[in-house]
């Protein structure tokens, strides 16, 4: 390990927020990639008849346990949980919901208030909010993660070559990165957002054409400044090549703005993505998003729990990551020094 990368490492632990506020956001997110073992409308491990089963991995018709139907079990029915435990046993994951599955016992019409059984309540469709929230922050951070991964290799790419080469290619790719980018992006991703089904991939791309440019000023400025080293300047009288010139000897300097950058870029693109599913153009109906929580509580009033569940789950996960961000800019910031 290098002595710049040590002396990153001791000013990013040195920010006691940001760095506690990252291993809190990976522990959380690690319980959000193995929600299907935290919530879940099947049992993680079933012992029927000396036999062990997963139905999270797998899935079992009922005769498999002594039932009428070659359909796939329904674990939740009384009937078939009978059956199982008569000749073994289930171990069923803390909420036994997951976040399309609708309790159709619930003591009120939906949404519900919270009980033993439903933690956070229900929705006005009766599926369980907690499961949902699990759900919906495991998609926008990966969504987000997703979209800041690949906005940044065509931002810093862009950004790359109008800094390096400058003059004409400079210029016009100047004057189009302005007009696209004064372009009102919002009511565009709107327009586009109704036109194609909604889907994953579909808003990913959709939210791409425009998340690329905000990273093209920064990684600009930083090839302007640096094509002109002496260092630069030798490897081209050398006859290093312009690709390698770039890749080798001027990009490294230029990912430490990219870097403290992408926290940023990271929440806004989860707020991107919740504002869409808010406004019921975003993700694909019955999917777990944060936004259509949002959007449930406003049209809810009178069950609270749906609005603080979806907000202080948003609130949470994009504080820490605006923590972890300056966490992160005070690390790759060489006029900080740790005492």
């Amino acid at each position: 390990m290098t002595p710049i990368t040590q002396r990153r490492l001791a000013q990013f632990k040195a920010n006691k927020r940001g760095f506690w506020s990252l291993w809190l956001f990976l522990g959380l997110l690690a319980l959000a990639l193995s929600a299907e073992f935290i919530a879940n409308d099947k049992p993680i491990l079933i012992q029927f008849e000396n036999q062990l089963y997963f139905p999270t991995f797998n899935n079992y018709p009922e005769t498999a346990f002594g039932g009428d139907f070659e359909t796939e079990t329904e674990y939740r029915d009384p009937y078939v949980s009978e059956l199982i435990e008569k000749d073994g046993w289930m171990f069923w994951p803390p909420i036994r919901f997951t976040y399309d599955s609708i309790n159709y016992n619930l003591p009120q019409p939906a949404p519900s208030p919270p009980t033993g059984e439903n933690i956070f309540g229900t929705d006005d469709q009766g599926r369980d909010v907690a499961a949902r929230v699990i759900y919906g922050f495991r998609i926008s951070v990966l969504f987000g993660l997703a979209l800041t991964f690949v906005s940044s290799i065509i931002g810093v790419a862009a950004g790359a070559m109008q800094g390096y080469y400058g003059g004409k290619l400079d210029l016009v790719m100047q004057r189009v990165i302005e007009m696209w980018a004064s372009m009102p992006s919002l009511y565009i991703l709107i327009i586009f957002s109704s036109i194609f089904i909604p889907g994953f991939w579909t808003l990913l791309a959709i939210l791409l054409l425009f998340s690329w440019v905000s990273l093209v000023d920064v990684v600009r400025a930083e090839f302007l400044r640096a094509r002109n080293f002496d260092y630069v300047r030798a490897a081209r009288a050398l006859g290093v090549s312009n690709p390698v010139i770039m890749w080798r000897h001027v990009l490294p300097n230029a990912m430490v703005a990219t870097i403290t950058f992408m926290p940023f870029i990271l929440t806004g693109s989860i707020t991107a993505l919740t504002s869409l599913d808010f406004l019921g153009l975003g993700l694909p109906p019955g999917s777990a998003s944060l936004g259509e929580l949002l959007a449930q509580g406003k049209n809810n009033l009178q069950a609270p729990w749906l609005g603080l569940a979806a907000f202080l789950s948003l609130a949470i996960m994009l504080t820490l990551l605006t923590f972890i961000g300056e966490a992160v800019r005070d690390a790759f910031d060489p006029r900080k020094t740790t005492m």
